[in-house]
């Protein structure tokens, strides 16, 4: 028998051709490039990860690193500066936030320091900052007391704004502030200071203002002596009252209170000694006996 020449079909297998012709597609050759890499990879940092003791050293390289950027000189603040507060608010806000320098400026929370520092009762705002020479620096605006305000606890500072300023132990202490009464009086300090304005020429003789229920004041002077002012058009009352002492001496009589909270039917009460003496005028006017 002749023996037959057996030559290798030239034809790929039918797995090479699929295999070749998936090589050829775009989105497989990214996936084999990339993709199989990157699921390698993340599959085996997993399973790194899942042992206790790698994760820690993560942690505490990290946490060394940290401590490291952290404690660098440029980075530590060695003193405290407070400007814009006076001895005593500025003794306050350092009892308030009791720091021990050095200290990194990344353990310091400025916001929640300023917070602290404009809760203090005498600071109308704050801004804290770490500045060149690393220096904490404290900026704060004083509340500036323009009344005296005395309610059932005793007397207290107040600013433009209502807002207590601080205590004050004697009214004598603070002989240039006027002096507000009355527990919805601090609610009114701006208008209590346009009356203490109007009041000008009877300053000498002005002790302060009487807030009477919520409603009105009354101007109180020396002599135990009042003006009831109306609800509305206080200012205007006032002036009236001023003239009507300029003109005839009103405030000078022998009078409790002039009443002006009708501004169209004022009146002017008398003390009791007065009274007395006007009977007697008047019983003698009319050829009556007098006692």
């Amino acid at each position: 028998m002749s023996q037959v020449n057996m030559r290798p079909d030239p034809a790929p297998s039918r797995l090479k051709y699929r295999m070749e012709r998936l090589m050829l597609t775009p989105v497989f050759r990214v996936l084999l490039r990339f993709g199989l890499p990157f699921v390698l990879t993340v599959s085996l940092a997993t399973w790194w990860l899942s042992i206790d003791e790698n994760r820690q050293k993560i942690f505490d390289t990290y946490a060394d690193l940290r401590a490291q950027i952290e404690s660098r000189p440029e980075f530590m603040v060695n003193m405290m500066a407070v400007d814009g507060a006076s001895d005593l608010v500025a003794d306050g806000i350092r009892q308030m936030l009791p720091l021990e320098f050095p200290v990194s400026s990344f353990d310091l929370d400025l916001e929640q320091m300023r917070e602290t520092v404009v809760s203090l009762d005498p600071v109308k705002s704050a801004r804290l900052f770490v500045r060149q020479g690393n220096v904490l620096q404290v900026d704060v605006v004083e509340r500036i007391p323009v009344v005296l305000w005395r309610n059932d606890r005793g007397l207290r500072l107040l600013d433009e704004e209502g807002v207590v300023v601080g205590p004050a132990f004697a009214r004598s202490d603070w002989p240039e502030l006027p002096l507000i009464v009355g527990e919805s009086a601090r609610d009114r300090v701006s208008e209590a200071l346009e009356l203490v304005a109007a009041a000008e020429p009877l300053s000498a003789r002005m002790r302060g203002l009487v807030r009477m229920g919520e409603r009105r004041w009354d101007v109180v002077l020396d002599r135990d002596q009042r003006i009831m002012l109306p609800e509305t058009g206080a200012i205007q009352a006032l002036e009236r009252v001023i003239a009507m002492d300029q003109a005839v001496d009103v405030l000078a009589r022998d009078i409790v209170a002039v009443d002006f909270r009708l501004p169209r039917r004022p009146t002017i009460r008398m003390t009791d000694g007065a009274m007395r003496e006007l009977v007697r005028i008047q019983a003698i006017e009319a050829g009556e006996p007098v006692e």
